[in-house]
């Protein structure tokens, strides 16, 4: 490890035990340089209150404890950027790993797609890297663990490759998911998709029927066509080819039993979401949902 690298574990390790510090920390990061930075930190600020208002990053001394998960990815993006600012003042040292190189390449030159490598860079590492504590969750923390997965992949394919992303409606995708602009909150905030609660009440499968409809509609009409595409893409983009071992045969599978593929196709509920993924050029091959909520019986 760098001396840098210390330097940045040691300062995150300051606030590993206080959520607000860390969301303090986060912020800094965006404000240090207010006229070039600022702006991007809107999608990754607000998915941290969010974790933050379910209590996934309070320490596991708290009652109710946190996600050892959650807290552990988080604290490599945090990581990550630290080292990466330290870096820009001292530029004797070296970046310790891919993406500190690609946060020192988005302080030295800010653009949307900078931001994108770098921020979806360090988040795969940390997928990567705590695997073994992402296992130790229920089925629908990790469930949403791939949603959250999917969705940065995609809206960094909606800028870097909108093409692939929305196919006949590619002139849409830079303008929706530019990290300067609030938009793209909508693409990233899971807080529109699941409940606030850690862990989660219910099963998996009223959980994913229980998401909004215009969330369902972009996972499974435009997203779940183009997975393995999007993972070859991505995996090119951030260097990182195990990315596409996250797959499971078109199928999300971080952490995830090929015996429970089934509970991917719950939320493939309705004949539009095939035809929101025409209108934009690709085919929805998934299987129709396994899941129907029982109905309750008539009162006689």
């Amino acid at each position: 490890m760098t001396d840098t690298a210390a330097r940045a574990r040691q300062r995150v390790e300051l606030v590993r035990d206080n959520t607000a510090e860390r969301l303090a920390l986060a912020q800094d990061f965006y404000h240090a340089d207010p006229g070039r930075f600022r702006r991007y930190g809107h999608a990754e600020l607000s998915f941290m209150r969010w974790s933050a208002a379910r209590g996934v990053l309070e320490p596991e001394s708290s009652d109710p404890a946190g996600s050892p998960w959650w807290r552990s990815v988080n604290g490599m993006l945090l990581r990550d950027k630290v080292e990466a600012s330290l870096l820009a003042t001292d530029t004797s040292g070296n970046a310790s790993n891919r993406s500190v190189q690609y946060w020192l390449d988005f302080i030295r030159q800010p653009s949307p797609t900078r931001w994108y490598r770098a921020h979806n860079a360090s988040i795969v590492a940390g997928y990567l890297t705590y695997e073994g504590l992402a296992a130790q969750e229920i089925k629908v923390e990790r469930f949403m663990m791939n949603v959250a997965l999917i969705r940065v992949l995609y809206t960094h394919a909606m800028l870097a490759n909108p093409r692939l992303a929305l196919g006949p409606l590619a002139f849409l995708g830079p303008r929706l998911v530019d990290p300067r602009h609030r938009s793209v909150k909508s693409f990233l905030d899971l807080g529109r998709s699941f409940p606030r609660e850690y862990p989660v009440p219910g099963p998996v499968e009223e959980v994913v029927l229980a998401e909004h409809a215009l969330a369902r509609m972009l996972d499974y009409g435009l997203i779940a066509p183009r997975l393995p595409l999007l993972y070859e893409f991505a995996a090119t983009a951030l260097e990182e080819p195990r990315l596409t071992s996250l797959l499971d045969a078109g199928v999300p599978a971080y952490v995830w039993p090929h015996a429970d593929r089934a509970v991917w196709f719950v939320g493939n509920t309705g004949p539009h979401l095939r035809a929101i993924a025409r209108m934009t050029g690709v085919r929805l091959l998934w299987e129709p949902s396994p899941f129907r909520r029982p109905y309750p019986k008539a009162r006689g």
